[in-house]
């Protein structure tokens, strides 16, 4: 009998950590994709300045709002001026 429960509950536990797994490494690409972005901001030249914010705009405007804390919690971790609304 207690073989049969956990038969039956590791396919929605797996599902569950499957989710949350892709949650955070969605997180993780939001970040550092703004991360790089603010990264240009710092270049000296004007074009690649222009670039980077033309990049963080469409970026920040893309972000899903159901991840944004987590986006938020990676840019802070990675040292990032930008945080989500």
């Amino acid at each position: 009998m207690a073989m049969e429960q956990r038969a039956e509950q590791a396919p929605p536990q797996r599902r569950r950590h499957q989710q949350q797994l892709r949650r955070w490494q969605k997180a993780r690409t939001w970040a550092r994709l703004i991360r790089e972005a603010e990264a240009l901001w710092r270049v000296n030249v004007r074009d690649l300045r222009r670039l980077g914010a033309l990049e963080l705009d469409q970026l920040l405007q893309e972000v899903p709002p159901s991840i944004r804390p987590r986006v938020n919690r990676w840019l802070a971790g990675y040292g990032a001026l930008t945080r989500l609304a």
